[in-house]
């Protein structure tokens, strides 16, 4: 898995740039996930500000959850951006927990297939 892991030792002056992908073990990492995968990139910058770091991001890709009316796979469009402070404590800061919850936050709160393209014999099943 690719890390979300950003060393403070390696930040320079200014603005730090970074690229990341959570991917399919990025989402498996995360206990009993509601995602199930997907393909998210991350583009975030990180400013060093002594006693804690200016994140901003910007995330864009597609994840797959589980439709809420046939409870087939469903893959969705991801999109937001987000901006936080985070406490600079120790050599390193893990954005991962961060990213994660952003992603869930902008999935809507139903998730279903488009009409007519749920499993038919669910739909069939559910229609008695």
């Amino acid at each position: 898995m690719q890390s979300f892991e950003i060393k403070l030792g390696s930040l320079v002056e200014g603005v730090n740039a970074f690229r990341m992908v959570a991917d399919d073990v990025f989402f498996g990492s995360f206990e009993g996930s509601e995602l199930l995968g997907g393909r998210v990139e991350v583009e975030c910058e990180v400013e060093d500000e002594g006693d804690s770091l200016k994140v901003g991001a910007r995330l864009s890709g597609t994840v797959r959850v589980v439709c809420d009316r046939c409870l087939g796979e469903l893959t969705l469009p991801v999109g937001t951006e987000f901006e936080e402070e985070i406490e600079a404590a120790g050599p390193s800061v893990d954005l991962s927990q961060i990213v994660y919850d952003y992603i869930c936050t902008a999935l809507p709160l139903q998730r279903t297939h488009p009409e007519g393209e749920c499993d038919a014999d669910t739909v069939r099943y559910l229609s008695k």
